[in-house]
């Protein structure tokens, strides 16, 4: 790893949309393709990256509840403040700061031109260690019910700086809730519901009728590179580990960080 390169790992088929690419397009893509961020371009340069929980913030906010998703804009849910990285960016240094505040995709730049992005999931085929995963999990898991309000779920997302909620009744993992969720239920949401009711459907609206369901989970014995290789496999964020209750919950970065 200590020799491996940006360009090593990048993702080079790159889904990227104009800033004036409507929201309905930017989540059929995101829809499409399984993934959360998108590049948005002007005139071949980046300018911006649309995320999930931009989305989602954008559409549940108070001031944006009469906007419908497809009269929304690239360039009015994207993220201007982003960091970037060359193909010969060393990967170790980005390893460095993964963790820490800020997007988890790192746009590849050559020569202005966008040329690839590196996600979480593209450094996790790196992590081989042998070490189980009850080592490094966290164990005291933040979770929602059910029947608690989709607004309560993305409250607890943005006050702890967290990307996903296992959704729990009665010490069992039903589901879970992430920022894709909450912005795919409030555009649903919008499209369907006459303008004067969505305040109220929005603050009524339940983790149950938004949620990811069931759960992928893992046992604490499983080895931190296997539940690395199950998380590249279905493609999720977390996974909450469980025996007979929810014992821990372990993330792409805790996985990462073992690299360091």
């Amino acid at each position: 790893m200590e020799e491996l390169e940006v360009r090593d790992i990048m993702t080079e088929d790159v889904i990227y949309v104009d800033k004036n690419a409507d929201l309905e397009h930017i989540l059929y893509l995101m829809e499409k393709h399984d993934i959360t961020k998108i590049p948005v371009l002007e005139d071949g340069k980046l300018v911006g990256i649309v995320t999930d929980g931009e989305i989602a913030y954008k559409l549940g906010s108070l001031r944006k509840r009469d906007v419908n998703p497809a009269h929304l804009h690239a360039s009015s849910v994207m993220v201007r403040d982003f960091d970037t990285v060359s193909p010969d960016t060393p990967v170790k240094e980005i390893i460095r700061t993964v963790g820490l505040p800020g997007l988890t995709m790192l746009p590849v730049l050559e020569n202005d031109k966008l040329v690839g992005v590196v996600t979480k999931a593209d450094l996790l085929p790196l992590v081989k260690s042998e070490g189980l995963v009850k080592e490094i999990m966290t164990r005291n898991v933040i979770t929602v019910e059910p029947s608690d309000r989709v607004i309560h779920a993305r409250r607890l997302l943005i006050e702890n700086n967290i990307a996903r909620l296992p959704v729990v009744r009665e010490s069992k993992v039903l589901g879970i809730i992430a920022e894709m969720d909450i912005a795919r239920a409030f555009a649903n949401l919008k499209r369907s519901i006459p303008y004067r009711h969505q305040k109220h459907q929005i603050e009524e609206l339940s983790v149950e009728n938004a949620m990811n369901s069931p759960a992928i989970t893992a046992k604490p014995d499983i080895k931190i590179k296997d539940a690395a290789k199950r998380m590249l496999e279905k493609n999720i964020g977390c996974l909450p580990i469980v025996e007979e209750k929810l014992h821990g919950i372990v993330t792409r970065t805790d996985l990462i960080k073992t690299l360091k």
